[in-house]
């Protein structure tokens, strides 16, 4: 079900730069239905809570670097609201160590994506949510193989 979720959320901010609203909280309960399935709820609870913290902490930086930094607005120029409720419902699905590491890979993917699409397709602005969900899309195939480690571990 997260595949089917990623590859909407994929099409809809690479073709529109929008994604339907209601997607985000559906990813959100299918995460965390499949979080608590391998670690419990209260595990859920704190490790959600962390990576919310730390999402919060990451949009507080990005929030100060563009009102001194860049003298600009920060919703819809800096980030979208899409992009803001897909790190939300990502948080919920992982591990802090595991979202961590998949965070700052789906963000390297994603700046790399851009810059060779960039080169070749007239694109001024990054679907960060729909690049993101594409490497979430190559992590949950990768995650098929015998040998490929538990994302779920502690």
């Amino acid at each position: 079900m997260a595949f089917l979720i990623y590859l909407v959320i994929a099409y809809q901010d690479i073709r529109d730069r929008m994604v339907t609203m209601v997607i985000f909280p559906l990813l959100s309960v299918v995460l965390a239905w499949i979080h608590i399935s391998h670690s419990g709820w209260e595990v859920v609870l704190w490790f959600s809570l962390l990576n919310l913290l730390l999402v919060n902490a990451m949009l507080l930086l990005l929030f100060v670097y563009t009102r001194i930094r860049r003298s600009g607005k920060f919703l819809n120029h800096s980030i979208g609201l899409g992009d803001i409720f897909f790190f939300c419902a990502f948080a919920v699905g992982f591990p802090t160590l595991t979202f961590s590491v998949l965070f700052v890979g789906a963000l390297l993917f994603s700046l790399f994506l851009f810059l060779t699409v960039k080169s070749v397709r007239d694109m001024r602005t990054v679907p960060l949510a729909g690049f993101m969900a594409l490497f979430l899309i190559g992590t949950l195939i990768l995650e098929l193989f015998p040998d490929s480690p538990n994302l779920y571990l502690l």
